[in-house]
């Protein structure tokens, strides 16, 4: 059952960057997803998975430009972020996976393109896992999948991955500075300085300011471990995906772009891989390069079977 959109709590109206979008919620077994499409509903399905700190909002400027192309873009909240309902447990990718299953049944999807950016990339690799046949394509950007390939915490460079992996405290000290943080990132990872305007600012600190929503945030992060033991026995296990992978990194080290890093990961779970690294981007390629992006996956979903 699909239900008009209704903000948990709505300091201040939700953008609406382009006439054609359109809101929903959807009821499924364990939550209520938010999801916004873009396009017409006869176009070949495009799922756009979005990562943290970010919402379905970071697609606003690829979804007008595949619609342009004749697809019809999707992109939903979450399980437990924006304004998708909030679980408990199950952040783990195999349980958003099942998320976004169930919304693709609920919305009568059966055969689509699947992309995914930072936490979106696990859950579409999930998700490719568990539906390979209903996958055409699969486009993972500027992301590793967890326990194949190159660490997805770099080491440690990527300093906040265990800051959020630790119980409680990020949700103690973040609680009520949401701004100060959440800025922090959108400013440090991104190479365009005017990529990530002030209004969208503005939305990412609404998302993640309702109650639960830190908590939801943070255990995308906890369930790294998790996430990391079973892509590893996948793959021993002889497991490979059957579907033609984009793999897309963000150029610029400087605002921590993955570059290659992303193909070199994909190369572990798929044989059929393509890499791409979008010059003067760092790791918010969908903002910061959003027609190179668009025009990468509109040539990938073409040349998919």
């Amino acid at each position: 059952m699909i239900l008009p959109t209704q903000a948990a709590v709505p300091p201040q109206p939700q953008p609406q960057p382009h006439p054609s979008f359109e809101h929903a919620r959807t009821r499924l077994s364990r939550l209520v997803m938010h999801h916004v499409t873009c396009g017409d509903p006869a176009g070949e399905p495009v799922l756009l998975l979005h990562g943290w700190p970010q919402t379905w909002y970071e697609w606003r400027h690829v979804m007008p430009l595949l619609a342009d192309a004749g697809y019809r873009a999707i992109a939903p909240d979450l399980t437990g972020l924006g304004d998708t309902t909030r679980p408990l447990d199950g952040y783990d990718s195999a349980s958003v996976a099942a998320d976004l299953a169930e919304l693709l049944d609920a919305l009568g999807v059966s055969r689509l393109h699947l992309a995914g950016h930072d936490w979106g990339g696990p859950s579409a690799f999930a998700l490719a896992c568990a539906r390979p046949q209903a996958v055409r394509s699969l486009s993972i950007i500027d992301v590793t999948l967890p326990g194949l390939g190159p660490d997805v915490s770099q080491g440690g460079k990527r300093w906040h991955h265990a800051f959020h992996m630790t119980p409680d405290l990020p949700e103690a000290l973040v609680q009520g500075r949401e701004r100060q943080y959440l800025s922090w990132f959108l400013r440090e990872y991104c190479w365009q300085p005017d990529a990530i305007d002030a209004a969208s600012v503005d939305e990412f600190v609404r998302a993640y300011s309702q109650p639960g929503a830190l908590r939801a945030g943070f255990s995308y992060y906890r369930a790294i471990p998790l996430n990391a033991e079973r892509n590893r026995a996948w793959r021993d296990a002889g497991g490979r995906l059957p579907m033609p992978v984009l793999a897309v990194g963000g150029g610029r080290a400087e605002a921590r772009g993955r570059g290659a890093e992303p193909e070199a990961s994909l190369r572990e779970a798929a044989s059929d891989v393509r890499g791409l690294v979008v010059a003067d981007s760092g790791h918010f390629v969908p903002e910061e390069q959003p027609q190179v992006l668009a025009e990468a996956l509109i040539a990938h979903f073409r040349a998919s079977p």
